[in-house]
């Protein structure tokens, strides 16, 4: 246990006056070393506002904060997660150097334009990163006949249409909520989870803890992702209450059976692998809130910060550390920075949802709180990552 809480960790650093600049060497460098940056930015600044300390207004409000945690934030781990599997997937390059380095210029100047007045700017950079990345993700896919696959080059451009639906709504071109635009999205995400939650986490499970068993039945996992998919088309067609409702429960059921198959009450010495079955347990948190929440029973947002600061949060947060540690050459343990960036997250979601659930009086303390808690797991994330993001891997294999 004092190895996986110390901070000086061997393995975590390394001389970086020896070590090449690695930042464009694979996709997941870049991508989570600026979602990082931005994840511990943004929430203050959001944070700020909605508290009424930030004289002047972000555009589009509480939409704003919406579409870049959603769009901004989760889709750059996305994109860094799926570039550097991608290559494991099929043995092919995925945007490495130069081409890497426009693909990150052009999700910046989305985070900045969605702040100006350029408006028309701001949809076409934002509608084009997932497109771009999709299609930076098909060659590799295409070109090894990995079908298997295919299908995240299909979720890429739906988040695409949902961005551009938002982006149309906001210069009054399209009559279509604002908020459908961010539940389908976010709807996306979850199936995103729920698809590579199923993949690794038995895995990572059976393989981090001796012992252990953690199986995936065949027919839960195809029930678990089929109730998302049709959750997804009802939010498409805006069922009604009672019909989200009912599918919401019933995918709820469904991934408690599965996660109760990974044996997560195994886990909790394994810091790298309990945070990704804690993560998945906000999943079902979210599932039954969203039921409560469309039939008026709790407040929607209680509902959306289970999904975006438990489930989303929590499992980024796992996968940007563990893929870093992985694909830089160090070892497969969490030590005392990365166990409180995850307990940050965790402490973050418990607060905005709990806390607001318990003592709405204090809402707004709640807010405050989970803010800060949110910021300062990003904020060590990306203090304590930079030179094991920018730098070669320590055992000089490439990427």
């Amino acid at each position: 246990m004092s190895k996986l809480l110390s901070i000086t960790e061997p393995g975590l650093q390394q001389d970086a006056s020896n070590a090449k600049f690695a930042l464009w060497a694979l996709g997941f460098r870049p991508f989570y070393l600026l979602a990082s940056i931005f994840a511990a930015l943004s929430i203050p600044l959001w944070v700020a506002q909605y508290t009424g300390y930030l004289p002047v207004s972000l555009m589009h409000g509480s939409t704003w904060h919406g579409h870049e945690m959603l769009f901004g934030y989760t889709l750059a781990v996305v994109a860094g997660f799926l570039f550097t599997a991608g290559r494991n997937w099929t043995g092919q390059p995925t945007p490495t150097g130069g081409v890497l380095f426009v693909f990150a210029l052009l999700w910046i100047a989305g985070r900045v334009l969605v702040l100006t007045p350029y408006a028309t700017a701001a949809a076409l950079v934002n509608v084009a990163f997932p497109i771009v990345v999709g299609i930076g993700l098909a060659i590799p896919l295409v070109k090894s006949h990995n079908r298997r696959n295919y299908f995240f080059v299909a979720l890429l451009i739906l988040l695409g249409a949902v961005v551009l639906a938002m982006h149309l709504s906001w210069l009054g071109m399209l009559a279509w909520p604002e908020r459908v635009s961010l539940q389908v999205g976010l709807d996306v995400v979850l199936f995103i989870i729920a698809v590579m939650g199923g993949r690794v986490i038995p895995m990572f499970t059976n393989n981090g803890i001796p012992g252990t068993q953690a199986i995936r039945h065949p027919l839960i996992e195809k029930i678990a992702l089929g109730c998302v998919l049709v959750l997804l088309g009802a939010d498409i067609l805006s069922a009604t209450a009672t019909m989200i409702a009912t599918i919401a429960l019933a995918a709820a059921v469904v991934h408690a059976a599965r996660l109760y198959l990974w044996q997560p009450w195994r886990t909790f010495a394994t810091p790298l692998v309990w945070v990704l079955h804690v993560a998945y347990g906000w999943v079902i948190i979210s599932l039954v809130l969203r039921a409560l929440a469309v039939l008026g029973l709790v407040a929607e947002p209680l509902a959306i910060h289970a999904l975006t600061i438990g489930a989303i949060g929590g499992m980024t947060i796992g996968m940007m550390t563990r893929t870093a540690r992985g694909h830089t050459g160090r070892p497969l343990l969490a030590d005392g920075f990365e166990l409180a960036c995850f307990v940050l997250v965790q402490a973050a979601a418990v607060i905005r949802v709990f806390g607001g659930m318990i003592v709405p009086y204090a809402y707004l303390g709640t807010v405050i709180g989970s803010g800060i808690c949110w910021s300062l797991a990003f904020a060590l994330y990306a203090i304590r990552y930079w030179p094991v993001l920018s730098r070669e891997r320590i055992d000089g294999k490439p990427g």
